[in-house]
């Protein structure tokens, strides 16, 4: 989707860019659009390679407060994702503050797969049970703390985390004023009201929060399998359980789903009551990241409006959830 945090780069910048990092100019581009945030393009390099850049926004362009420095959060989450087993697209490159640029950038081995989002192969519950074995290996990894690190957004449990986070995005709504469901102090409330429950989480895992059918590819060569998963930037240590938000973005997580009986092959995983309230908890942070984004975005108003609508509308009946749980 178009976005005014994209950086437009000339091919005589991205050649003198490679050259810089790679030692490699660069023979062909083309700019992949699917992302909501960070500029990308797949080039082909004079020396054969077939890379994947990815810039970060100005540093002077205002950006919410939890997306300071997405791509050393990226960076990061790749070598700890790669070393747990989990197939990730090999790290060429991780360069921040690059001097002529002025940015953060990442480059990356292309994939020669194809992106779940735009292919419905056979035997999409073995791989969506494949997926969450991987998603299970991925929670091994854990840190000192929780929330964004790069970001400057942490706590010391779970519970102030997670409040730290919701309050930073509530935050960015007086620099974006977004329209809600709720007032922001009233949706602050029933969010904190509910917390508690999050005191069940004592470890912070590795979560990547933005498993959707774009960020996973597929090798179609022989029997479809999962041939890698992209875009960490969106990572953060928290509750394993949050991972489930997106791959099943605007509906419910059910006993019965594929990706749970592959999470359940390496590690358990109890949907309980409590477990229930977490997950709205988690869907309620997403809703109010998707809509809150568009400030500094500025999305097309006619690409934006139906996910709009959809994070409105999902957003306000979580809430209603969350309200009568008993938290609030």
């Amino acid at each position: 989707m178009e976005s005014r945090t994209k950086r437009r780069l000339s091919g005589a910048e991205l050649d003198a860019l490679t050259r810089r990092v790679l030692g490699a100019g660069v023979i062909a581009s083309t700019e992949l659009t699917d992302g909501f945030a960070n500029a990308v393009w797949r080039l082909a390099l004079d020396d054969g390679r077939e890379v994947v850049l990815k810039i970060s926004p100005p540093p002077d362009l205002e950006q919410l407060s939890y997306e300071r420095h997405l791509l050393r959060t990226e960076a990061e989450a790749y070598g700890l994702a790669a070393a747990a087993g989990v197939p990730v697209p090999p790290l060429l490159a991780a360069v921040f503050d690059e001097p002529v640029l002025g940015g953060d950038c990442l480059l990356l081995g292309a994939l020669d797969g194809v992106s779940w989002n735009t292919v419905k192969p056979d035997g999409e519950d073995s791989l969506r049970r494949e997926l969450g074995r991987h998603l299970a290996r991925l929670h091994t990894v854990t840190g000192e703390v929780f929330g964004y690190p790069h970001a400057g957004i942490t706590g010391g449990t779970w519970r102030e985390a997670y409040l730290a986070m919701v309050g930073a995005l509530l935050a960015d709504v007086e620099r974006y004023p977004t329209p809600l469901p709720l007032p922001v102090e009233k949706l602050r409330a029933v969010l904190t009201a509910a917390s508690p429950v999050l005191d069940e989480v004592v470890t912070p895992h590795l979560v990547h929060f933005d498993v959707w059918p774009g960020n996973v590819f597929l090798d179609l060569t022989t029997t479809p399998r999962i041939q890698a998963i992209i875009d960490h930037e969106r990572a953060f240590w928290g509750d394993p359980l949050a991972e489930f938000v997106t791959p099943t973005i605007f509906g419910e997580l059910h006993e019965d789903d594929p990706l749970v009986a592959g999470y359940r092959e390496v590690t358990p995983l109890p949907l309980t009551p409590p477990a229930r309230v977490r997950l709205d908890l988690y869907r309620a942070y997403l809703y109010l990241i998707l809509l809150v984004e568009n400030g500094p975005r500025q999305y097309p108003e006619e690409e934006y409006a139906p996910l709009r609508d959809l994070a409105t509308n999902a957003l306000t009946q979580v809430l209603d959830r969350i309200s009568h749980s008993g938290g609030a």
